[in-house]
């Protein structure tokens, strides 16, 4: 497995903000903040900042590609930027705070210039996208205390992505659009019920419970990725129940104290659908979560059809490989 490693770097303005999105996810071993690109040794914060250097602040990817590929990488850093800004990033000017993709082989360099050439023909932007794409240079990682800062500072730093401009502006640009008379005229009562107003459909009495299929469960409303059947088991509850989500960023937990409870709820990220909860008493081996998951916020992909459906990227978690 180690062997198959690569490197990815991206600068894309403020460090602090571009650790959260990649870490966690399947095939990421490690996500590192540091400075590339400039003209000195061994940088430190308060040299960079002078715009002195030459340097960009930036994260380094360890990452295995047979797990998450390079593409997926770029999309979630076009997906924490405005390519559009040569001045910097959000709230943070200045040369340091610019966006570039730091290739580290040919393979990566057209990759790259392939997905910048498609965001400019998706006409995301009513202006040009000014991201670099150059090759990498030596990585310098920053101090510690700039590691991991959305964990050691985690209440800052919320504060610092929304006040910056950043957080917003990823939720307007990224956001799923959702258009209430097509949802209604796609979706089932149900769904439009459960996603939508916020419903619980009827407990054994629904689509996935005894569901035994392989395969992967999205988002009704949006075709996100959630859950995948190697996390599901069956909690006698009457509806479908997982352990895990297939990436920790793809569903969000908000509190619900609705009908005299306190409870913790679980929605989409994308489309921002109503799934329904999670509680403390799953399968302790496996972390002991139970997200309990209505069936009607759910389409089930199954695993011979994954490919077609354009889930491909996700087979791995059906590879032999995988589980050992």
């Amino acid at each position: 497995m180690k062997q198959q490693l690569q490197k990815a770097t991206f600068a894309g303005g403020c460090f602090w903000c571009m650790v959260e999105p990649f870490e966690e996810r399947p095939g990421i071993e490690s996500v590192t903040s540091g400075y590339t690109g400039g003209r000195t040794e061994n940088p430190t914060y308060m040299s960079v900042i002078t715009e002195s250097t030459g340097h960009r602040e930036a994260v380094q990817i360890v990452y295995n590609p047979e797990v998450f590929s390079y593409e997926r990488l770029l999309e979630i850093f076009w997906q924490q930027i405005d390519p559009t800004d040569e001045a910097g990033q959000f709230a943070d000017r200045g040369y340091s705070y610019t966006t570039a993709i730091y290739y580290h082989n040919d393979a990566q360099k057209q990759i790259a210039e392939a997905s910048k050439a498609r965001l400019e023909e998706s006409g995301k932007f009513n202006k040009p996208i000014v991201t670099e794409i150059i090759p990498a240079a030596t990585f310098y990682p920053a101090e510690d205390k700039h590691q991991d800062y959305h964990r050691k500072n985690s209440y800052h730093y919320k504060r610092y992505k929304k006040g910056s401009g950043r957080a917003d502006f990823i939720k307007d640009h990224w956001s799923y659009k959702k258009n209430p008379a097509e949802l209604k005229s796609r979706l089932t009562d149900v769904q439009f019920a459960v996603t939508q107003e916020n419903a619980t459909e009827r407990p054994f009495q629904n689509e996935y419970n005894d569901n035994e299929r392989e395969g992967i469960y999205v988002d009704i409303v949006s075709g996100e990725p959630l859950f995948s059947s190697k996390d599901k088991y069956d909690a006698g509850c009457g509806w479908p129940s997982f352990t895990k989500p297939i990436e920790k960023q793809q569903v969000n937990e908000l509190l619900d104290q609705t009908h005299g409870m306190i409870r913790t709820e679980v929605r989409s990220d994308k489309a921002d659908s109503h799934l329904g909860h999670i509680f403390e008493d799953g399968p302790k081996a496996a972390g002991g979560l139970r997200y309990c998951i209505n069936s009607a916020a759910l389409k089930f992909i199954p695993l011979e059809s994954m490919e077609e459906e354009g889930y491909g990227y996700l087979t791995h978690l059906f590879t032999r490989s995988n589980q050992e």
